[in-house]
This record gives C-alpha cells, structure tokens and sequence, in this order.
C-alpha cells in the first residue's frame, strides 16, 4: 500500500511541474522559460526538478505529450461510436486536433516560436511520436470500418492508420512552414487554402472517399492562423 501511495505522490508533484511549466510556456515563450522559473513558481528546489526531469527538454516533452493526451482524448468515444460514419470519424480526429489548437491559441503560438530551433529536435520527437503512439490505433478502428463498408481498398487497417498518420504529421509539419512564412509575407493566403486542400483531398484517397469528402479546415480557422 505504502507503494502505490509513493507512486500516485509522485506523479502528483511530477504533473505539478509539468503543469506549471505549461503556464510559463503561454506567459513568457519556450525559449525565454528558464528551470528556475518553475522552480521560483512552485517554491521547489532544483533537486526536487532532477527527481522528475533530467532536462529543460525533458520537462517541454512532458508538457508536448500532455498536450497531445489532451488533443486526441476527445476523439476517441466519437471514433468507437458504431453509428457515426467514417467521414464524420476522421474529422473528429483531424479536425479535434485543429479545434484544441484554436482554443489554446496563446500556448501553441509560444510553442510555434521556438518549434524550429535545431535545440528542439528532442521535443519535435516527442511530439511525432506522441501522436503515432495515439493516433495510430484509432485511425486503424477508422480505416476497418472503411473496408467493411467498401472504401477503403484492401491492406492491413494497421498500414492504412501508419499512412494517414503520416499525412496528419505531414499536414502539420506544413502547416508550421506556412505559419511563418505567412509572417514573413513570403506566401499567399491562397497558397495556404491550396495546400492544405490538397492534404484534405489525400485523406479522400487513402480511404477510398469521395472526393471533397473530408473538409479541409473551416475558413475562419485558416483566417484566425494565417490571414
């Protein structure tokens, strides 16, 4: 017993850095976020950080994974509802994504400020893997109910989920490039809208869907990132 209560304390005072680190982050920016910081907000002492964290980096990938636990967790009960259609599924799952970064425009655009930087290739890891390790199952609960109702052509569910995972990190990847280069007015908004339709039109493919089935992100939401 004494264990298992050692065990719930100490993933209560690791959240706890980690959710403050997350605060930090949205006030000041990644890159100006020191480790004294969150140890001058929470009142701990550096050893007590070295206990959870090994790293700067280490604390930004807690908070990245958290991040992504929180974007995907409300797709899930809408991709294992057996009445909704596969359109409808996978939009909650690309679109879910979309729709958490719109409500927490203030953090993602302090992420996004450092996102690039060479430093952060460990936390860009952790990101990219976070979403396989996620997103991977529940697109291939998608991609089964697809073939059993004669869309999506013929393969392993478990491939066809690696390939449209794939195409969400690539989507995404994208989507940073074109966030800056429309700050740097070195890209059209017309550009921005044919881009992403075009990552919109291979999610219809792969799945075997219409095409035009799968929307792309709504205008305001493209407006509110790029206009």
């Amino acid at each position: 017993m004494a264990r298992s209560v050692n065990m719930e304390v100490h993933a209560i005072r690791r959240e706890a850095f980690v959710e403050a680190a997350q605060r930090l982050i949205q006030a000041k920016g990644y890159e100006r976020m020191s480790i004294q910081d969150v140890l001058d907000e929470l009142g701990a002492s550096r050893g007590a950080f070295y206990h959870y964290f090994e790293s700067k980096a280490a604390l930004v990938a807690a908070v990245v994974d958290r991040m992504v636990d929180e974007a995907t967790a409300a797709s899930a009960p809408i991709v294992d509802d057996p009445g909704l259609p596969v359109v409808v599924k996978l939009d909650a799952v690309v679109g879910g994504l979309a729709q958490w970064k719109g409500e927490r425009t203030d953090l993602v655009l302090a992420l996004l400020r450092g996102w690039p930087a060479d430093e952060n290739a460990v936390v860009r890891e952790q990101f990219r893997r976070g979403l396989v390790a996620r997103l991977a199952p529940m697109l291939a609960r998608i991609a089964r109910q697809a073939q059993a109702e004669g869309l999506s052509p013929a393969g392993a569910p478990e491939d066809i989920a690696r390939v449209l995972v794939s195409l969400i990190q690539g989507a995404n990847e994208t989507a940073v490039e074109l966030y800056f280069a429309r700050r740097a007015e070195t890209v059209s908004f017309a550009a921005v809208e044919r881009t992403l339709a075009a990552y919109a039109g291979a999610f219809d493919r792969v799945l075997g869907l219409p095409a035009g089935s799968f929307p792309m992100a709504d205008r305001a939401t493209l407006r509110q990132w790029y206009g």
